[in-house]
């Protein structure tokens, strides 16, 4: 296996990490970033409030983005599994 194997390997996957998590990510810091706005308003300072929405859309994302999240990971794993014969060699 060849240096630029490993390196379109790492490339591959850490691409694929970032396509899978980077919604759920998007999506806790936008309410994050509400929640903390609607704090500094109403001056309500609980560490707890953003919590549940968090969560609440962390698991909207995962429902309406589940499908292609493994559509995604399908292809990724087809891709490796396949190529793996020739990393042997």
């Amino acid at each position: 296996m060849s240096d630029e194997m490993v390196m379109s390997i790492g490339t591959e996957a850490i691409k694929t990490c970032l396509l899978l998590a980077g919604p759920m990510l998007v999506a806790a810091m936008v309410i994050g970033i509400l929640v903390s706005i609607l704090q500094a308003v109403t001056q309500i300072n609980e560490s707890t409030l953003t919590f549940i929405p968090k969560m609440v859309a962390i698991l909207l994302v995962l429902v309406i983005g589940g499908p292609w999240m493994l559509e995604v990971l399908k292809q990724y794993a087809t891709q490796i599994l396949g190529s793996a014969g020739d990393w042997v060699r």
